[in-house]
């Protein structure tokens, strides 16, 4: 029964056991007591559901695959694939069904009667129906669409004189293309593949920053955890200190002075207890809320071991990112849009020419089959031209507009670049420095400890004062604080170059979607 005690910590839950306590061969008791274990037990699962412990890698993982952003770039890759999919569809055969089926009139039209020769008004109905069935196929060459059809007609006059008509186009094959103008469909076939190549790295890109910053909130979270337990440590360690120091007192082996600046080590102890206390909090639900886990939630960390030495060449990242990175790609596809409008804006600043040929059969007749039957030939040939004979020099400053826009892009693009180079080779340098900065780091932290442990013995039998005992323990803190933040910017540089180079090269290979 005490350990039962023991677990209880609600006061109305205590009241309700001692009650079964009291009476405990009543049946109410016993199913009161049931109801208790129940709730117990449940108490016992939401306690462990809400701690769970993380390593860095697992932190990863549940925000590549749970997080707010791990979202949205998902779908921001799915819309740009389907955009990529309706544009490899576009450059497939196609096939309509344009279809009237029902078109009916009944007006008052004018009408030019030759035998009295003059206009008269009369009275029209009339129901038509038509269908054109076609399968055309866009031309990426030449801009043009070639195309095969066949079409059927069906009109009857209401009236007077009723007559029924039937018109066929049982087959027919035609072209038609702007000569000069400008071929959308060559620009799309230079741009389509690599904006979608822009997407998927976009999409490696962006799941690498959330690594990234993944990264950032484990170890603020790890930083925070650290300076709570270091806070915790202190507090204990500052309140032994504390009242040996007023055994010591009782004897003055040290002064009145000492023994207060002690005293308030000790307060200071508790007060910054509570300060990491807060920064904890605010650290965890930071953390919990970027993986979008329960706010409840409490987490653990394992801290990553000390990492394997890997030393990269400058010119390699360099490498990758060129061919990698979508920012580069992005530059490419700049350049390319304004090549495209200065290529527009030259075709309509001159004369435009369309041509349109078609070849084939129709025929009418007053009934279906006699439609198809010994079809005449079908022969259209059109050249149309639109030539701009004044214009006030409006195409003139079109194409030259264009032509300071795409070299306005070429220099943005290249300064990009450089900034872009020039982050890839720090972030390599600071990388490769961060491993002797780890190793610094970890011999610093082993010889802080030390030297505090070797401090406080020396202060418990008074061979040293206070000033020296505090100085060795700031020491230490700022020890494990710098082991930590050399752990966090070693692995915040090495997710930073995957990123911009989209490559591991721990494993040696490039990233890609899995």
């Amino acid at each position: 029964m005490s350990r039962i005690e023991s677990t209880i910590k609600n006061e109305e839950v205590m009241v309700f056991y001692n009650s079964i306590k009291m009476h405990p061969h009543s049946l109410w008791c016993k199913m009161q007591l049931l109801f208790l274990g129940f709730c117990l037990l449940f108490s016992d699962f939401r306690l462990s559901a809400q701690t769970i412990e993380l390593t860095l890698n697992r932190t990863i993982e549940i925000a590549s695959d749970s997080s707010f952003q791990a979202f949205s770039i998902q779908n921001q890759y799915q819309a740009s694939y389907w955009e990529y999919r309706s544009y490899r569809a576009a450059r497939l055969p196609s096939l309509n069904l344009t279809m009237t089926p029902v078109q009916y009139y009944r007006d008052i039209v004018r009408r030019y009667d030759s035998n009295a020769d003059m206009d008269i008004y009369r009275h029209q109905q009339s129901l038509f129906s038509s269908g054109n069935l076609s399968v055309q196929q866009n031309i990426d060459l030449t801009g043009g669409t070639f195309y095969i059809d066949s079409e059927l007609g069906y009109l009857r006059n209401f009236g007077e004189t009723v007559s029924s008509n039937y018109s066929s186009v049982p087959v027919r094959v035609g072209y038609r293309q702007n000569l000069f103008g400008f071929n959308s469909f060559k620009w799309e076939k230079q741009l389509e593949p690599l904006k979608y190549n822009k997407a998927l790295r976009k999409f490696l890109y962006e799941r690498e920053a959330i690594s990234e910053i993944s990264t950032q909130y484990f170890f603020d979270l790890a930083m925070a955890q650290a300076e709570y337990n270091m806070a915790k440590d202190n507090v204990a360690s500052s309140d032994t200190l504390y009242h040996i120091g007023e055994e010591r007192q009782k004897i003055a082996s040290i002064s009145q002075a000492d023994l207060l600046t002690l005293q308030l080590d000790a307060v200071n102890a508790r007060n910054s207890l509570k300060n990491a206390e807060i920064g904890l909090k605010r650290a965890m639900f930071a953390f919990v809320s970027y993986l979008n886990m329960d706010k409840e939630t409490i987490v653990k960390l394992e801290l990553p071991e000390r990492p394997k030495d890997m030393l990269i060449a400058e010119d390699i990242a360099l490498a990758y990112a060129r061919e990698g990175n979508p920012d580069f790609i992005g530059n490419k596809q700049e350049v390319l849009e304004a090549e495209r409008e200065v290529d527009r804006a030259q075709k309509n600043a001159v004369f435009d020419a369309t041509l349109s040929a078609s070849f084939g059969l129709n025929n009418t007749a007053a009934t279906l089959l006699d439609s198809y039957r010994n079809p005449l030939q079908q022969n259209i040939v059109s050249v149309g031209f639109t030539i701009p004979l004044i214009d006030w020099g409006v195409g003139k400053g079109r194409v030259n507009m264009a032509r300071n826009t795409l070299n306005v892009t070429k220099i943005s693009v290249q300064q990009r670049e450089l900034s872009l180079e020039q982050d890839v080779v720090m972030t390599v340098n600071d990388f490769n420095v961060q491993q002797d900065m780890i190793s610094s780091a970890e011999e610093a932290l082993q010889l802080a400890n030390m030297a505090y442990n070797i401090t406080k013995e020396r202060f418990i039998i008074g061979s040293a004062d206070i000033n020296s005992l505090t100085l060795s323990l700031n020491r230490q803190n700022e020890a494990q604080k710098n082991y930590l933040s050399s752990l966090r910017n070693y692995w915040m540089s090495y997710y930073k170059i995957r990123k911009l180079t989209l490559f591991d090269f721990e494993k040696n290979e490039r990233l890609s979607l899995k």
